[in-house]
């Protein structure tokens, strides 16, 4: 069974932009969420290119974080208000528990209020 492809299915299906970066801080892939919301496709590009100076320092210290320790795994961003969400930075582990990488994923804070199991 090729299970690469069920987490890739996983990924595209979010409806919040999910960027997955690896140590060198290189975008890997862009969910279309992601897409959609940054106007572009970055895949490819150099996370630190799309950031000014502060932001770069604050991510080469997460990184450094998550490094550091095999419970660090996730940093709150910061509070997205244009779509009420939090935006974390969660780190992506091997088997052996090493950091490879890590991505950036929103969590919404308003209540979804559609019907439960609305299918038509």
């Amino acid at each position: 069974m090729e299970l690469a492809k069920y987490f890739k299915a996983v990924v595209d299906a979010d409806n919040g932009q999910v960027v997955i970066c690896d140590t060198d801080h290189m975008i890997l892939y862009m969910n279309e969420a992601a897409k959609k919301q940054y106007r572009r496709d970055l895949t490819g590009r150099n996370l630190m290119d799309c950031h000014n100076e502060k932001t770069q320092g604050i991510l080469k210290k997460v990184l450094a974080w998550f490094q550091a320790a095999p419970d660090h795994n996730r940093v709150h961003a910061y509070l997205d208000p244009r779509s009420n969400a939090d935006v974390y930075i969660v780190a992506l582990r091997d088997d052996a528990g090493e950091v490879i990488g890590y991505y950036e994923k929103p969590e919404v804070r308003t209540l979804d209020e559609s019907p439960f199991y609305q299918m038509d």
